[in-house]
């Protein structure tokens, strides 16, 4: 049972699998064969999947030879496999936002798992794509702000005179938005964190950070650790507070996504235009939108003075740890499938491969895509 390990796009620098997974792979019973070159991004050389028991191919060989084909992201190559029902794809599709790649893939009869459509459960932990990525975006995020601002983070008391610390806000308080608390205060930023979810507070003040609270917010349980539709006189109060506290400070990393919609504007365009020149917003929700009305897709603009970065795909840019990671992730996701006498086995009841199957059989299956449309 053979597992195709596909190289990404050019500019997408993280692979599925480094080196170090493989013998884990191989213990499983599968055998693995990577297209050359795809972990040259990730300092992974081709020498060194073979000295891991891995075989190097061409993307066609993979594409036609391989049982399971695991990579991140859709690519119109995949588009282009035959007809099989046996075989099986593996990413992180993002299907909400790939509707017209969704319905190609589906035509193509092959079972598709998309990994950031995984259920939020504590079995599914070890899995989550999503969280172990968002974690190094917020990472990566404070330190680009930093590197953009034309300040220091820390406090100085020096002969020259004193240096006040910056001020972050940071909206959202889930992985992404934790880890840019412990970055930023790690650096000596004043830290200030607004997240609809009243439960956060507590492990957001024992990061060192002040919890700004907005009362009447929607509960947000059961959201799977993304923002909820609110009700108008709670955003009302919640644009109002925010604005208060953004032109207050140096820079803001917004993380807020709802899956299948657009990203809600929380740093409105008046917000923009009251904060101090020089002033560092960090877009992480980008891809789908963006939190701020001026958001570039993977880009950089300055509007009134103040530096707007959207970017989604921070985790690219720590390609090593990034593909150790998801690398990780997918192979705890290939231990809920089994290999019988070369026949591949799993069960669709299974809540992990039931909520992460997107498609199969020329069908779509997940239920939230067939009311999305």
């Amino acid at each position: 049972m053979q597992i195709g390990v596909l190289q990404e796009p050019s500019w997408e620098n993280r692979v599925a699998f480094l080196p170090e997974h493989i013998a884990d792979l191989k213990k499983r019973g599968f055998s693995i064969q990577v297209e050359s070159s795809a972990g040259q991004r990730s300092f992974a050389s081709d020498q060194q999947y073979l000295d891991a028991g891995a075989q190097i191919g061409t993307r066609k060989q993979i594409l036609s030879e391989s049982h399971i084909i695991c990579c991140m992201h859709p690519s119109d190559d995949l588009l282009e496999l035959n007809s099989d029902k046996t075989k099986v794809v593996i990413g992180m599709f993002q299907p909400f936002s790939h509707s017209t790649w969704l319905k190609s893939i589906t035509a193509k009869m092959v079972t598709v798992f998309s990994l950031d459509m995984l259920p939020r459960t504590t079995r599914a932990q070890a899995m989550d794509v999503l969280s172990s990525q968002a974690n190094i975006a917020g990472y990566k995020a404070v330190l680009l702000a930093a590197n953009l601002l034309p300040h220091y983070f820390p406090m100085f008391m020096t002969a020259a005179g004193s240096i006040r610390p910056a001020k972050v806000l940071i909206l959202g308080a889930g992985v992404a938005g934790l880890q840019a608390i412990a970055t930023a205060r790690r650096l000596g930023a004043v830290v200030e964190v607004f997240d609809t979810r009243a439960a956060v507070k507590e492990e957001v003040m024992s990061l060192g950070a002040k919890f700004v609270e907005v009362e009447g917010a929607a509960d947000a349980s059961s959201a799977g650790g993304y923002a909820v539709e609110q009700t108008e006189e709670f955003l009302s109060r919640q644009r109002e507070k925010i604005h208060e506290t953004a032109i207050k400070s140096d820079i803001i990393i917004t993380t807020a996504q709802i899956p299948g919609r657009k990203a809600p504007i929380l740093i409105e365009e008046r917000t923009l235009q009251q904060m101090k020149s020089g002033s560092v917003v960090i877009d992480l929700a980008a891809i789908s939108g963006g939190n701020t009305p001026h958001t570039p897709q993977n880009g950089k603009v300055v509007f009134e003075g103040v530096i707007i970065v959207g970017n989604s795909w921070l985790p690219s840019d720590m390609p090593s740890d990034a593909s150790k990671l998801y690398g990780k992730n997918m192979t705890n996701f290939l231990s809920l499938f089994k290999v019988d006498q070369n026949d591949l086995v799993f069960d669709l009841q299974d809540e992990l491969l039931n909520g992460s199957c997107i498609c199969r059989e020329g069908s779509i299956v997940h239920e939230k895509l067939k009311q999305h449309g």
